[in-house]
């Protein structure tokens, strides 16, 4: 199951995003979302969420 990041709980750092090795993690609106079906399920971005917002639901 796909990664997702709970936007209530994304500070918006973009620290993600660089560390996704398909691309999956766009911004919008300050805040950044996880694409489902580009999603590898590698947990490299869960890692590095530094206020915990992203996990496997």
């Amino acid at each position: 199951m796909a990664y997702k990041i709970n936007r209530d709980e994304c500070v918006g750092c973009g620290t993600c995003e660089g560390t996704c090795p398909v691309g999956a993690i766009k911004e919008s609106d300050g805040k950044y979302e996880i694409t489902e079906a580009e999603c590898v399920e590698c947990g490299a971005c869960a890692s590095v969420c530094p206020v915990g917002a992203i996990k496997q639901p």
